[in-house]
């Protein structure tokens, strides 16, 4: 029955009932008319999500909705109970978990107790147990963990006199040990943070009352409490900025512990409260503050501060430049702020939250094979008792053989695992050649040796993140940096006009220069005044006078221990740029800022208003008033896609916006508009009132604004320049040779990306380039991808938004053919959709991803693939402290990943496998002595022995594997294509653990069969014989598994042999020394005879022999890639 009909008509694109299909009327089918291309060419799937019957897309009628058409009664009869009782239980859980709603406040200034309602104490509590809980909570944490839980229960089956097969310490030794290194660890742990606790909680505020100042803990403190916090002091709690001891009203603080960035932040204090003639006239006044319910958005806060005592009330709206947040720490001056949100309320805590667990590829692998030995140990047990026919007390006989087959699984292989990975982070942090580097998340370094998708960001990343200004363009004329002296000779030509009278025209002297210097001179001064940048002095800290004398400004703003601090290293490099061309930034304030011309004069500026850059808006805007001329104007810059609109017509800014993109050069447009005084009233008027708008003030302020930013006159486009990070090129050209596919995810424009993607070569200069077109329904989308799959061998260049469209509808498709790609760029990419593409690749392939980036805006992508690495850049630390891994430059990730991620996954993949033999090889041993003495489920080794075995005599030299390595670090890093033997799992896979099975089988069963046929008669000596001869085996196995020898190996293998022979004089009741088990004795000579010698001297060469032999060959005929180059 053919369900599909498509119908290529001519006419108007719309879809109509085919004629074709009406004889099948439980489906109603559509078709498509006038389509330009056969979209049938490429079959694409269909997304579930974006289907409207609407004619602006090419789809069907959804399958869903049919399918749920055809379920109908059956369909709730079946499965409808089932969302039922799940809405149920949810109801019921959210009842029983009910927390505290959160809602707007009113908090008086300095009267906690006119509080609406009881708010959540200041005290910080990192602790995750308390003294009665804390055995519980950890015993919890351990034993929901399947391995843990199942030694538990094997443990416990041993006070079962009909279950109890040997001594009870021989089962509960090793469990205990392994929780008391657990209980332990948790515990250091635990004192750390509450030292951390009290610490932080006891830190000494001042606390304004009536009473004058008092001393108060940091816990103690409550919300409308009025706080004193001097400078370079954490700030306790979320407060409203009141007053500071700066004139300005202004002050800066650092929030690198908040939001990771290192600038410095310029908050502003309430105008009303700021302007009182002192300290103590806080209490003196009728204040409040009504603040918005708590949220986790620490960069947003609206608000308002109302003054019922005056005539009129004082109304005065709050944003985010009037806040506080805790565990930011004042930068300049004192501040005093009245507490608003208190302990878990607060941004900091709100925002601190446990990052989700993540769990290498190996311990999966690990975890199904432990599976998988349990499966065989049930199946081993059920055998035996098959074989005694099932007789008597079977069932009882099946359990005593689980537990005697119970070391299949050896318990002592999660702390092999997670010691090694402790070892693998302390190797990579002492690593000289990549100094800096932390280990953040210790439980995946083998994931550093799987990778096959890495994506990365742009700016700061694969790029310095240093700018420089390189360009300017005015529509007619360009200057680079040969040509900057230009710009220099008009500036000072336009100042030296402006003091002195206008010379007089002379002949010849052509306009186009006249207009040209005078289109310089606006631009300039626009770029000089519009930004967020604050020039700061070493001597005097953070400036705070605003004097316009030349002569104190020449005594304070000297250019030698000026900077600029600023939230975008961008506007830096433009204010630093006009200072080297004569306009210089001296001073700022919250209501003024001062130019320094060439000519020394000072220009005096007040700021009016400031529209701050926001990631919505892509632009940031300010009014200024002209002291000497009064003159009122509206600057504003912003990336090119937001200016476009808003700028009055013109015909080159989109070509030269593209033109410096393909030169790699980060573009800003900038334009004014001059506002007369009763525009600007009218404007201020309309702005305050929707400042004051408690609900949806955000979008009614934007608004306002957007009334203003109409019909701009564009003054020029800037270029900065951001330039490659050392070592780029050659380390991207490592990481694809070793069989990692690179993608870069920015923020910036088509154009700068492709650059970017040129010059480090992450697209090679030979390599074809498809530029994806913008699209924006789904039939673009299909034809769009039709042509993409029919190039080869390219890569691919995506913007954000485009990538939106194809995920809606053909995101299978999409991700497939993407996943071909040598290279993909995806730009105007959006932090949100950056992780989406890292889930997206998570969901559609099985191969392992990485993320790596140095910015706020990268953590999400960080935090959600497999592997997560940050650079500690100029943008701050808050990609690094929520990396995985952090590194300081780009380059040391060929390091980190050829070397120290090679190394910790075959190392994991060796020791993990090793520990699994040591416990199949004993369970061999016991099921073939079970299997000979008429399938007894007594033990072959007792108490001491099976606790020894897995520790002291085995433990140093299996765990000495850790410092093994196949191939020196310099020839890994010179042949990375031995990293892409990594990525199939080669090393840890059913194959190898097939053939340590076979090994453990085979060398298991020539040891007790040995044992057995050379005991002479006297059973007491197989014990002696056959653990020995196991001993000397594991020792052996480790040195025929070592590649590369260390003298710590070497010492672990003499000193676990000799701790060995040394206990042997103390272990006579296993050994047959003294009594045993079967009643008999045997004299202590017989373990130096050289019967006893040759015996297990034979034992061990036959189990091992062979298996050298075996290894020596395949090293020679088929001989590993490592092995080659080692040759």
């Amino acid at each position: 029955m053919n369900l599909a009909c498509v119908v290529h008509q001519s006419g108007s694109e719309t879809l109509k009932p085919t004629d074709k299909c009406s004889s099948y009327p439980a489906v109603r089918l559509y078709s498509l008319e006038d389509e330009p291309t056969n979209l049938d060419e490429m079959p694409l799937m269909m997304s579930e999500e974006g289907f409207e019957n609407d004619e602006s897309d090419y789809h069907t009628l959804p399958r869903a909705r049919v399918n749920q058409r055809r379920r109908g009664l059956c369909w709730f009869l079946i499965g409808g109970w089932k969302i039922l009782c799940g809405s149920c239980c949810d109801c019921l859980t959210r009842t029983c978990r009910r927390r505290k709603e959160l809602k707007a406040r009113t908090v008086w200034l300095g009267h906690p107790e006119k509080c609406e309602e009881k708010y959540p104490n200041n005290g910080f509590k990192n602790q995750k147990y308390n003294f009665f809980t804390f055995v519980p909570g950890v015993l919890y944490q351990q034993f929901k963990f399947f391995l843990n839980l199942y030694f538990l229960v094997v443990a416990c089956s041993q006070f079962l006199p009909a279950l109890k097969i040997g001594y009870l310490y021989t089962y509960w030794a090793p469990l205990g040990f392994v929780l008391a290194v657990t209980m332990v660890r948790e515990a250091v742990d635990e004192v750390r943070r509450y030292q951390r606790d009290k610490e932080m909680n006891s830190q000494l505020y001042s606390k304004l009352t009536v009473r004058g100042k008092v001393q108060v803990t940091s816990s103690d403190i409550q919300v409308g409490d009025l706080i004193i916090v001097e400078k370079n002091q954490r700030i306790p709690a979320d407060m409203i900025f009141l007053r500071t001891s700066e004139k300005a009203g202004s002050c800066f603080i650092r929030t690198d512990q908040l939001d990771g960035e290192t600038d410095w932040k310029l908050k502003v204090a309430v105008v009303c409260t700021q302007r009182l003639p002192a300290l103590g006239d806080l209490f003196s006044i009728n204040a409040y503050v009504y603040a918005q319910k708590p949220q986790l958005d620490i960069h947003s806060f609206e608000g308002n501060f109302t003054r019922e005592d005056s005539d009129p009330q004082i109304h005065e709206s709050l944003n985010i430049e009037n806040t506080l947040w805790a565990s930011t720490v004042v930068a300049s001056g004192t501040v005093i702020g009245v507490v608003i949100y208190t302990g878990k309320e607060t941004r900091s805590v709100l925002n601190t939250s446990s990052p989700k667990n993540k769990v290498g590829l190996l311990d999966l692998e690990l975890n199904r094979l432990t599976k998988a030995l349990f499966l065989a140990q049930v199946v081993l047990a059920v055998v035996m008792v098959a074989l005694q026919g099932f007789v008597g007390p079977w069932f009882r006989n099946l359990f005593r053989f689980i537990v005697l087959f119970s070391y299949i699984i050896p318990i002592s292989l999660r702390v092999n695992l997670d010691m090694g990975k402790s070892a693998y982070g302390w190797m990579i942090m002492k690593d000289e050649n990549i100094p800096g580097t932390v280990v953040r998340t210790s439980t995946i370094p083998e994931e550093l040796g799987r990778l096959v998708y890495l994506l990365t960001d742009k700016t700061g990343t694969l790029t310095q993140n240093e700018m420089i200004f390189k360009r300017l363009h005015l529509g007619t004329v360009s200057y680079g940096t040969d040509t900057m002296d230009e710009i220099q000779s008009h500036i000072l030509q336009s100042y030296a006009q402006v003091s002195d009278p206008p010379p007089p025209s002379r002949r010849g002297s052509p306009r186009v220069r006249k207009s040209v210097s005078s289109r310089i001179h606006e631009a300039v001064k626009a770029i000089a005044l519009c930004h967020n940048v604050t020039p700061v002095y070493e001597s005097r800290g953070v400036n705070g006078e605003t004097e316009s004398a030349a002569a104190e400004a020449d005594q304070d703003f000297s250019d030698d221990n000026r900077t600029y601090q600023a939230s975008s290293p961008d506007e830096v490099a433009l204010v630093q740029w006009t200072e080297s061309v004569g306009l210089t930034l001296v001073n700022r304030d919250l209501t003024s800022l001062q130019l320094k011309t060439p000519a020394g004069q000072i220009l005096t500026y007040y700021i009016l208003q400031i529209f701050p850059f926001t990631s919505e808006s892509k632009r940031m805007g300010i009014i200024i008033r002209e002291e000497t001329s009064g003159e009122i104007t509206f600057y504003m810059k912003g990336a090119d896609v937001a200016m476009a609109s808003i700028v009055q017509y013109n015909d080159w800014l989109e070509e030269e916006c593209g033109n410096m993109a393909r030169e790699g050069l980060r573009t800003l447009v900038v334009a004014k508009k001059s506002l007369s005084e009763e525009q600007y009233t009218d404007f201020e008027n309309r702005y305050n009132q929707a400042k004051l708008s408690i609900h949806d003030r955000a979008m009614k302020v934007s608004a306002v604004v957007e009334s203003l930013e109409r019909e701009l006159e564009l003054l020029c486009l800037t270029g900065v320049e951001d330039q490659l990070q050392a070592d780029v090129r050659p380390t991207l050209e490592l990481l694809r040779n070793a069989g990692i596919k690179i993608w870069m995810l920015t923020g910036d424009k088509l154009e700068t990306a492709t650059c970017i993607a040129k010059s480090s070569h992450l697209v090679s200069r030979s390599q074809d380039i498809h530029v994806f077109r913008p699209v924006s329904n789904r039939g673009e989308a299909h034809l769009e991808l039709n042509a993409f799959r029919r190039k080869h061998d390219c890569a691919l260049v995506i913007s954000g938004d485009s990538l939106e469209v194809c995920l809606r509808y053909y995101e299978h498709e999409f991700v497939e053919l993407a996943c071909q790609c040598p290279a993909v760029v995806c730009c105007r990419c959006s932090p949100t959709q950056k992780a989406q593409i890292v889930h997206l690749l998570k969901q559609h392939t099985d191969n392992r991803t990485c993320a790596i980036g140095d910015g706020g805006n990268d953590v999400s992508m960080i935090q959600a693939a497999d592997c997560g690495i940050g650079i500690e850049g100029k943008e701050g630390k808050q990609a690094s402290l929520a990396a995985d891994f952090s590194i300081t430059q780009f380059k040391h990730i060929g390091r980190l990943l050829m070397v120290h991620g090679r190394n910790s996954y075959k190392r994991s993949a060796a020791l993990g496998q090793f520990v699994m033999h040591r416990g199949m090889i004993i369970s061999t041993m016991q099921a073939v002595f079970s299997s000979i003495f008429y399938f007894a489920s007594v033990p072959l080794y007792q108490g001491f022995l099976m606790v020894g075995y897995s520790t002291i005599y085995t433990m140093f030299p299996v765990f000495s594997l850790v410092l093994d390595q196949d191939v020196k670090p310099e020839m890994a890093l010179l042949y990375p294509e031995l990293y892409k033997d990594l990525t199939k799992g080669r090393s840890l896979s059913f194959k190898t653990f097939l053939i340590w099975v076979l090994i453990s089988i085979y060398q298991g069963g020539i040891l007790m069969y040995g044992a057995l046929l050379l005991f002479e008669s006297e059973f007491v000596h197989v014990v002696a014989i056959s653990f020995t001869a196991l001993i000397l085996t594991e020792l052996l196995m480790v040195a025929l598994n070592i590649r590369t020898w260390h003298w710590l190996m070497v010492l672990a293998e003499f000193l676990s042999l000799g701790c060995y022979v040394a206990s042997l004089a103390f272990l006579n009741e296993y050994f047959g020394i003294g009594r045993v088990s079967f009643g008999a004795f045997l004299d202590l000579a017989f373990i130096t005879t050289p019967a006893f010698l040759w015996k297990v001297t034979a034992m061990t060469v036959i189990s091992c022999l062979p298996l050298y032999i075996i290894k020596y060959l395949k090293r020679k005929f088929s001989p590993p890639s490592y092995s080659k180059l080692s040759s």
